[in-house]
């Protein structure tokens, strides 16, 4: 039989991606490594609004950052998975 699914990883991951700004967020992080002032001037928002949902985000293991003097830069921890959780979701229902 198989091994029960631990749910709450994945309610963590749902539940962080739940929100428009965040997923805009992990968009944009899609085509590679941005720090704040950049995801605050492409979604045209506040720094601590940005700063709110990049912690969210990370608090569920989807990115993470480094520090690069006084700037943090934020990444997608799996890059790859989240690519393709976002193709799975893009595509239309089978009816």
């Amino acid at each position: 039989m198989d091994e029960p699914i631990k749910t709450e990883p994945f309610a963590a991951i749902f539940k962080a991606l739940a929100h428009p700004i965040r997923v805009l967020i992990v968009n944009a992080l899609l085509e590679g490594e941005k720090c704040v002032l950049d995801i605050q001037e492409l979604l045209q928002t506040s720094q601590p609004n940005v700063s709110q949902h990049l912690n969210t985000l990370r608090f569920a293991g989807i990115v993470d950052f480094h520090q690069r003097g006084n700037l943090r830069c934020y990444f997608l921890k799996e890059p790859e998975r989240i690519r393709s959780l976002f193709h799975c979701l893009s595509q239309e229902p089978n009816p």
